[in-house]
């Protein structure tokens, strides 16, 4: 691995687990001494990091971008497009068995799992029921909505009641693709992806001021 993967992939780890918080400045100088790493590498690592939405120019220096409530509008009406169209073509694959490997995956979270793998569970689900869909179009977009909705997830999965209401909605979602029943696999994953963005939205709306109080930006547009 080079110098800039290394910077840009251990960056990118804090920013997306909040150990690098929204709206937080960065310098050049201290990612170079925190990762030992030369100003070329480093600079190309945050511009890789800009690209993806994670953080952007500030003066002479960078900033963690803020949650954007907006935003998680308009990546939840990109899923919805992308992630319904993978798991319509899912449902049609006459050899549906890597659908048992997401459900297992889902079940293996329980009362004693991390919060960190319940994050990373719900992130995957998505993520490789699009792989199952075998369009690496569809999946690269499917991950890439994932990636930007990381921060604002890892918030909400501090909320059991809506843990538990994700999970029976995913499992739902894979037992229609089960049945091969794309119409209802697809109802039951617009109807999972429009009810987290609610959820996930009203959440940080009203816990604005409690999360500014813990260093943490959050925008309305």
């Amino acid at each position: 691995m080079s110098q800039m993967q290394n910077v840009e992939r251990q960056l990118r780890e804090m920013i997306l687990g909040l150990e690098i918080g929204p709206g937080e400045r960065l310098t050049e100088r201290w990612i170079e001494s925190r990762f030992g790493a030369s100003r070329t590498p480093v600079r190309a690592a945050l511009l890789r990091l800009e690209t993806e939405g994670l953080i952007g120019r500030d003066g002479r220096g960078w900033t963690v971008a803020p949650i954007n409530l907006a935003e998680l509008g308009q990546i939840a009406v990109y899923r919805e497009a992308v992630e319904v169209a993978a798991v319509r073509l899912t449902a049609a694959l006459e050899d549906r068995g890597g659908v048992e490997v997401i459900a297992a995956m889902l079940d293996s979270c329980d009362a004693d799992t991390p919060r960190e793998e319940w994050h990373r569970v719900g992130m995957d689900f998505h993520i490789e029921l699009a792989r199952l869909s075998g369009n690496e179009f569809l999946l690269r977009a499917v991950r890439d909505a994932m990636t930007r909705l990381s921060r604002a997830r890892w918030l909400e999965v501090r909320d059991e009641a809506a843990l538990g209401r994700a999970w029976a909605e995913h499992h739902a979602v894979l037992a229609a693709v089960r049945k091969g029943d794309a119409d209802e696999a697809a109802r039951l994953l617009s109807a999972h992806i429009a009810g987290s963005r609610d959820r996930l939205v009203t959440s940080l709306h009203d816990d604005r001021r409690g999360l500014r109080a813990r260093g943490f930006a959050v925008v309305a547009a």
